[in-house]
């Protein structure tokens, strides 16, 4: 069934129940609800941080998308682009542009004006919403981006280049457009994170979407009675893909606005969330303040959280050891996916097999792995090799990218991840590094995954970042960017001590003591890195080490 069926099947079954609550804990003020009769949105009186909607007015708002965006002349196979922080009108305006048969194309909030553009012209977009933190970039290339494009505001003091949302919706039906729908109709374009190279679109049909849904429900046992808090923004297919098991169970999610230890456990703790996905920075943040004695359990209610999961980076077994010592009762679950297999889980660790965390998992529900060699034949159980994945959830193709498509798609199913693995005699995989990171140095191959493992064993190391440095004698070398907890100091001869650890050939050859930069879903935006450091001379900080011999 379309995706769209099951929204509709929950404001017919829970049309009354809260679906979902917005919490924005730095809001000093009191939003001010101007959305005349459309909005519906509730306000709580004590804490006026907290909006809600339920499944019933989830339903409507998108009918309303719907309607208004039909009546402007978008057709099925039209593409629209979301551009918004999260908040209580993302989902409903997705779900109102798959209603018209259109495309749903979500943009990273983190795009400079240039970027969206980009993805603007590769995907062919006919409508862009945005929200008011987007103002400034969007009038940089208004000129550009406006030329065939509608542009709708969805905020308030709506701009001149701009249709202001509010006043086009309003007035439009809240009943569904019966725009029929099938699992084959095209849904969603994402782009790929941009962590090995520019933004590639992944072109998905509704049944990746359900897949995603049912998949989530399985993997996770979600009940109508779980309430899933859900961080990470929305745009992304980890957050929705995840919340998607809360659609199937016509659950209530909580969309939280800030990361920091306190506000997620007090979060977790007002609305009695059962259900956290959390990135590893964020893990690890509670952690430490727990361990610090700024947190205090006893403060806060969360008897009823039965599930904390990790996906989006490679989850070092040392913080779960530590998690399940003020966790004891947690069940735990990891996730692996790509954009081009709708997002995270067709590769799970599962619950109850916290024993073999460190690894990727298994296959997910309705998902088949294999590992194959350069010449895309399967290896042996212990070979390392490329992971290939195949489901429901596979992409259509890349977008405009016929090369790029027939290079990840062979054309019997499968999807080729671009990820080095290994399949243990238990049938776990496990990680070893993207295709493209490998470092050659010598003629020898290095896996950067492995040593960035390594290096956050370390007590005084809170991230760790490795990549290849160019080097005249052996091609290149690893250098470790690694940025040490707060207020701890470190040199490089603890560094280089603690990597005796380490093969020989694959202990950091340059460190560099700085910040690990990630992206809004917790991966190390490697490119950033490779053009700070890689191309030129290393900065007064990097510590050089003896690369005289291997």
């Amino acid at each position: 069934m379309p995706i769209t069926d099951l929204l509709e099947k929950n404001a017919r079954l829970y049309g009354n129940e809260v679906a979902l609550v917005e919490l924005n804990p730095a809001m000093k003020e009191n939003r001010r609800i101007t959305w005349k009769d459309y909005s519906l949105i509730q306000q709580t009186e004590d804490r006026p941080y907290r909006h809600e909607i339920t499944w019933s007015v989830f339903d409507e708002k998108a009918n309303r998308v719907a309607n208004m965006l039909l009546g402007k002349g978008i057709e099925k196979g039209d593409k629209v682009a979301i551009l918004m922080m999260n908040s209580l009108e993302w989902l409903p305006i997705y779900f109102g542009i798959l209603k018209t048969g259109a495309i749903a194309v979500p943009f990273n909030f983190r795009y400079s004006a240039e970027e969206i553009l980009y993805c603007a012209d590769l995907a062919d977009v006919d409508v862009l919403f945005f929200g008011p933190q987007f103002i400034g970039r969007i009038e940089a290339i208004d000129e550009k981006l406006s030329k065939n494009r509608l542009l709708i505001y969805v905020g308030e003091n709506c701009p001149t280049f701009a249709d202001n949302y509010l006043e086009m919706v309003v007035d439009c039906s809240s009943q569904p457009p019966l725009i029929p729908l099938t699992d084959d109709d095209l849904a969603a374009i994402y782009f790929s994170s941009g962590t090995t190279g520019f933004p590639k679109a992944i072109l998905h049909k509704h049944r990746s979407l359900t897949q995603s849904a049912q998949m989530e429900q399985k993997h996770h046992l979600q009940t109508h009675e779980d309430v899933f808090l859900c961080i990470p923004p929305l745009y992304h297919t980890g957050a929705k893909m995840h919340w998607f098991g809360s659609l199937i169970s016509g659950s209530r999610a909580i969309l939280l606005k800030g990361t920091s230890p306190d506000v997620i456990l007090k979060a977790v703790s007002d609305e009695k969330c059962t259900i956290v996905w959390l990135l590893v920075p964020w893990a690890q943040d509670i952690l430490d303040a727990l361990d610090r004695g700024d947190l205090k359990m006893e403060d806060y209610e969360l008897a009823q959280w039965r599930l904390m999961h990790i996906g989006a980076q490679p989850v070092p077994p040392a913080l779960i050891k530590h998690w399940k010592e003020y966790f004891p009762d947690h069940q735990y679950d990891t996730n692996y996916g790509l954009s081009e297999s709708t997002g995270p889980g067709c590769v799970h660790l599962g619950i109850g097999n916290e024993h073999k965390v460190g690894a990727i998992g298994i296959p997910g529900y309705n998902w088949q792995c294999k590992i194959v060699n350069e010449d895309y034949t399967e290896v042996e159980r212990g070979h390392e090799g490329e992971l290939c994945v195949k489901g429901p959830g596979v992409m259509e193709c890349y977008y405009k990218n016929d090369e790029a498509s027939a290079e990840s798609l062979p054309g019997d199913g499968w999807l080729r991840t671009g990820d080095v693995a290994v399949q243990d005699e238990d049938g776990f995989y496990y990680l070893v590094d993207r295709k493209k990171d490998v470092i050659v140095m010598g003629g020898e191959n290095i896996y950067p995954v492995e040593i960035e493992d390594f290096l956050r064993g370390h007590e005084k190391i809170n991230d760790a970042a490795v990549i290849g440095l160019p080097d005249k004698r052996l091609g290149e070398i690893p250098g470790a960017i690694i940025q040490l907890k707060q207020g701890m100091e470190a040199t490089e001869e603890e560094i280089d001590e603690f990597c005796g650890g380490l093969a020989r050939y694959k202990r950091p050859r340059k460190i560099i003591f700085a910040e690990v930069p990630r992206n809004a879903t917790g991966k190390i935006e490697k490119p950033a890195l490779r053009k700070k450091y890689g191309a030129e001379k290393l900065v007064a900080q990097e510590i050089s080490m003896n690369t005289e011999s291997l």
